[in-house]
């Protein structure tokens, strides 16, 4: 999974502009989010349709701020630069979880 460098909203938005891509909002000291790491790359080779970037949410706290993610761990995905869904809360994610978000995406 590719590590997202720190960048602002417009930054984001020109990477972002054209394909699929799953943003991974974590953090190093979060529990839950060390808890769901192990099966990314499972869910990776699954979905390989989205590209996977990993969001340090520390290191791009106004980043993540912008995007209305209060919460670790996070997904939210987006098709050429539009938001087509999102899981975001506090809350412990399991890979089931994580793979029923991306089923849902394209209905």
């Amino acid at each position: 999974m590719e590590k997202l460098n720190k960048m602002n909203l417009d930054e984001l938005n020109n990477k972002i502009s054209n394909g699929q891509y799953v943003l991974f909002f974590s953090a190093d000291w979060c529990p839950d989010c060390s808890f769901i790491k192990p099966a990314l790359p499972e869910i990776e080779k699954e979905y390989s349709e989205y590209n996977f970037l990993a969001v340090d949410r520390d290191e791009n706290i106004d980043l993540t701020a912008e995007l209305d993610v209060f919460g670790i761990p996070s997904f939210i995905a987006f098709k050429d630069g539009k938001e087509i869904g999102r899981l975001v809360n506090k809350d412990r994610k399991t890979k089931e979880q994580v793979e029923e978000f991306l089923n849902n995406l394209n209905k």
